[in-house]
């Protein structure tokens, strides 16, 4: 079961971080991922980080305004959110993999619900 959290309002150039946690699995041994899906458009990959935390891909939408982190111990993944643009608005999910290395090219095995994100002025 992954849980996601830290969605909220905020104003075009500010920062969200998101928060997942895992329960109920060996999520540590599974690649971790973030989809979002805007209001009337598909949902879509923005970051994933392999088992260990050392492998991060991003959607070039995202790369050098997002992160993507983990903390194996806690059972936790994070995207912290930088220069947030009226077009990241939507709803984000966190989701994992069996496999312990993904780059978004194929459904995860496990989503979790969706936590709101609105850039607005």
């Amino acid at each position: 079961q992954l849980q996601a959290s830290g969605g909220g309002s905020v104003q075009p150039g500010g920062s969200l971080r998101l928060s997942c946690v895992a329960s109920g699995r060996v999520f540590s041994d599974y690649a971790a991922a973030w989809f979002r899906q805007a209001p009337g458009k598909k949902r879509e990959f923005v970051s994933s980080v392999n088992w260990s935390g050392v492998d991060k891909f991003y959607a070039d939408s995202v790369k050098g305004r997002f992160t993507i982190s983990r903390d194996t111990t806690k059972n936790m993944v994070y995207l912290q959110m930088n220069g947030l643009k009226a077009e990241d608005t939507g709803v984000y999910y966190c989701a994992a993999v069996i496999s312990g290395h993904y780059i978004g090219s194929y459904e995860p095995d496990y989503w979790g619900q969706g936590t709101l994100v609105t850039v607005s002025s």
